[in-house]
């Protein structure tokens, strides 16, 4: 409509210089000399108003798209354009100036986000070479690097991390890499890199981890997180304990004791007996973890191991109508402690049976196998799961969902896996594979 708007005030100011010529030409047919000569001048007037109303309006147009094009949005637009001729043009560009507001939050937000994380994070550009697009704060602080944007100058900081990526040709990895800081010793890291394209442009994204930094902040967490536990059991015992004393102090302090007061005294003392014993069975499986003995290692059969477990067992399993399915390699000799590992095998398969309480058909699974000079023993059930929430605490000393738990079963079974060299991991399958929890012990087969 705006453009019809245009033409029209065109085509009348064409008009009327048209017409005015006209009636200047016809004046000077008529020897009207003086008055031809005056419509003419105004008619190079009009001519001057059109010229300067179609440049006005070509300039405006093309200064606006310029600044569209050049992403260019300072420009201020007249009150008047907003409803006018420019009506369209100003809802454009309004429009791709509040994408560009919203696209500069963004990119502000996603570069804070980055910036702020603990992970050294390098983002390559490809034009025609590789050049740098993004450099985290944690990557300049760790490594010493100023923000450059420049590949080949980043090459003087750190040579060993470019040429490890150029000798790849700039293809994704997951490898460790020893990199050398100014002067300081050589550090090991993880790195890992993707390959990425958007709007026909590579990027190249490099992730670094200190192996170290990683090992600390793991220790930290697991410390923080052992002593929340230790602090929760102490206070359940001794806060009692201290209200019970203090109550007991009371009684004493009278100068006359009622019969109820020495019932009171039974109860309280009573009490703080069965919570110190629940202290001293709290230290003295925190002193089993601590005090594991090495292991005497000496060739086992697994298949008679397992069997030797399953009798111990057996009246549990069948009081629970829960079926066993063996598959142990009857042939399979591993050089283990046979006591330590039997009670680990007796915990996992304990953990099972509570995990199989709420359910009506119960399956324990245990298989075995060998790759790779590794050899895998797996027990499995199609128990309740464990939930994602506490899967990073359950190999955690004192951490249990047991009313009766200790919490030291797992812990126990991990670090005997561990002495004898081996490791114990596990995993849930999800509810379309139905619904299993394995839990794996790993031991390295020796003299192959």
């Amino acid at each position: 409509m705006n453009s019809w708007k245009f033409y029209n005030a065109l085509f009348a100011r064409v008009f009327i210089v048209i017409i005015t010529l006209a009636f200047s030409l016809y004046l000077f047919g008529n020897s009207y000399l003086y008055s031809g000569i005056l419509i003419l001048v105004f008619a190079v007037l009009l001519c001057a108003e059109m010229y300067s109303y179609i440049k006005n309006k070509l300039i405006f147009y093309d200064k606006t798209i310029l600044s569209i094009l050049n992403n260019d949005f300072s420009a201020n637009f007249p009150a008047t354009a907003k409803e006018g001729d420019y009506k369209n043009l100003y809802l454009l560009y309004d429009s791709l100036k509040q994408k560009q507001h919203d696209g500069s939050s963004k990119e502000l937000i996603y570069r804070s986000i980055i910036n702020n994380i603990d992970t050294a994070v390098l983002i390559l550009e490809k034009n025609n070479d590789w050049n740098i697009f993004l450099m985290n704060d944690c990557f300049s602080t760790l490594f010493s690097v100023p923000k450059v944007t420049n590949w080949e100058y980043l090459k003087n900081y750190l040579p060993s991390l470019c040429e490890e990526i150029e000798n790849t040709g700039f293809k994704e990895l997951k490898t460790s890499i020893n990199i050398k800081i100014e002067k300081q010793e050589a550090q090991t890291f993880m790195l890992q890199t993707s390959l990425t394209k958007s709007f026909n442009k590579d990027y190249f994204i490099i992730l670094l981890d200190s192996i170290q930094r990683v090992i600390e902040k793991k220790e930290k967490e697991a410390w923080i997180n052992l002593m929340k536990i230790i602090s929760h059991e102490l206070m359940n015992s001794l806060t009692p304990i201290r209200s019970l004393s203090q109550n007991l102090l009371q009684i004493v302090d009278q100068d006359h004791l009622e019969p109820e007061d020495f019932e009171d005294i039974k109860s309280s003392i009573s009490t703080i007996i069965n919570r110190s014993d629940h202290l001293q069975f709290f230290v003295e499986n925190y002193r089993k973890l601590a005090t594991l003995p090495t292991p005497n290692k000496k060739p086992t059969s697994v298949h008679l191991l397992f069997e030797d477990c399953l009798k111990i067992m057996s009246a549990i399993f069948e009081s629970e109508n829960i079926e066993i399915i063996n598959e142990i390699d009857k042939n399979q000799i591993i050089t283990i402690d046979q006591n330590q590992i039997e009670q680990v095998i007796i915990n996992l398969l304990t953990n099972s049976i509570f995990a199989l309480k709420e359910k009506k058909q119960k399956t324990i699974k245990l298989t075995t196998t060998s790759q790779n000079n590794r050899f895998y023993i797996t027990i499995s059930d199609n128990g309740k799961g464990i939930e994602s929430e506490i899967k990073d605490k359950i190999f955690l000393p004192f951490f249990t969902t047991r009313k009766d738990g200790a919490g030291i079963g797992l812990t126990l079974s991990k670090n005997s896996i561990e002495a004898h060299g081996g490791y114990l991991s596990h995993q849930t399958d999800s509810e379309g594979s139905g619904g299993r929890t394995h839990f794996t012990i790993c031991f390295i087969q020796e003299g192959n």
